[in-house]
């Protein structure tokens, strides 16, 4: 009997991992959250309204991920396949990328910082057309993708610490980490947004910050683990009426501690980042009036939409691209 629930509680602790996704469900939402009160009154007019739906939408592309391949690759980039820090031989621009590796092989390791400037441009076209459910959608997407960029195993083709016998740290630095400490020390009162010059050196900046961090990712959760005996690195919780094996509360205060605050001081970068693409997106369309969107609403083919995607992934289709 013993021998049976050991193998249950493992199956759940691999399902919970599996399913811990890019920052996790709740510092997404967390991120964009605290990013619209980055903004200036001309924008917070229509964010501030609409900010239950930054949240609840900011991992639309995770659930997207159950249902259409070419989602996972916009998430991360496996930088070091390109060679050793800076990498200086993957080429920053796309289309100089394309043209070296192709974009067949550019897809295969991941394309975030690529897609985050892409997004830039659909949501500064949707500002400029004071497209209310473009605008609000791109914005929500847009902020997952940047969030996505600040997670130093997003660039790192030991994405999940498969290659080192530490399969489940991502989920463990980016979901278990802000869900145990986020509300009570961490400080996402940061100032507010400023307009970005150059959007891509400044994403590509965050992604070279995040390859040279996911080393030591790695490395403290390894020797850490060395402090600890099974029994006091793993606990057994419950979450949404389910038993679940999880990181202990202890292990997952000393993995924080010794990282010095690396989880918190990403999650701000975020923040920041994320605003302040919001704001590039809004000059740079000339600052429109938004004032006559605050108050519109979503389309009912819109809301169908939002909801076929919600039971796509609460069906538990398989997910298409390598897991997290």
């Amino acid at each position: 009997m013993r021998i049976i629930l050991r193998c249950v509680f493992v199956i759940l602790f691999l399902a919970l991992q599996k399913h811990a996704f890019c920052w996790g469900f709740y510092a997404h939402g967390k991120i964009n959250y605290f990013a619209v009160f980055l903004l200036p009154p001309e924008m917070m007019v229509l964010y501030k309204s609409n900010i239950s739906f930054l949240v609840e939408h900011a991992t639309d592309p995770d659930k997207r991920r159950y249902a259409v391949p070419e989602e996972g690759p916009r998430h991360y980039l496996d930088i070091d396949h390109y060679g050793t820090y800076p990498f200086p031989n993957l080429p920053r621009k796309w289309k100089d990328a394309v043209e070296k590796f192709s974009a067949d092989s550019l897809n295969a390791h991941g394309i975030v910082p690529w897609h985050i400037q892409t997004m830039l441009y659909r949501l500064t076209d949707a500002f400029k057309k004071k497209d209310f459910p473009s605008i609000m959608k791109n914005s929500a997407e847009i902020g997952h993708y940047i969030a996505d960029a600040h997670v130093p195993l997003h660039a790192s083709s030991n994405h999940n610490g498969q290659l080192t016998n530490q399969k489940g740290i991502h989920g463990f630095w980016e979901s278990r980490v802000p869900e145990l400490l986020a509300e009570r020390e961490f400080d996402f009162f940061i100032g507010k947004a400023d307009y970005i010059n150059n959007p891509g050196d400044f994403i590509w900046n965050r992604i070279l910050e995040s390859a040279k961090a996911s080393d030591s990712v790695l490395s403290i959760e390894r020797t850490l683990t060395n402090d600890f005996t099974e029994d006091t690195k793993y606990a057994f919780e419950e979450r949404n009426g389910i038993v679940v094996k999880q990181y202990s509360s202890a292990f997952t205060i000393s993995f924080n501690n010794r990282l010095n605050g690396m989880v918190e001081r990403r999650m701000r970068q975020a923040i920041y980042a994320v605003a302040s693409f919001w704001y590039t997106a809004w000059v740079n369309a000339g600052q429109p009036d938004l004032k006559e969107l605050a108050h519109k609403k979503f389309a009912e083919t819109e809301t169908k939409d939002f909801e076929l995607l919600n039971q796509t992934w609460k069906s538990g289709s398989k997910i298409i691209g390598r897991e997290e």
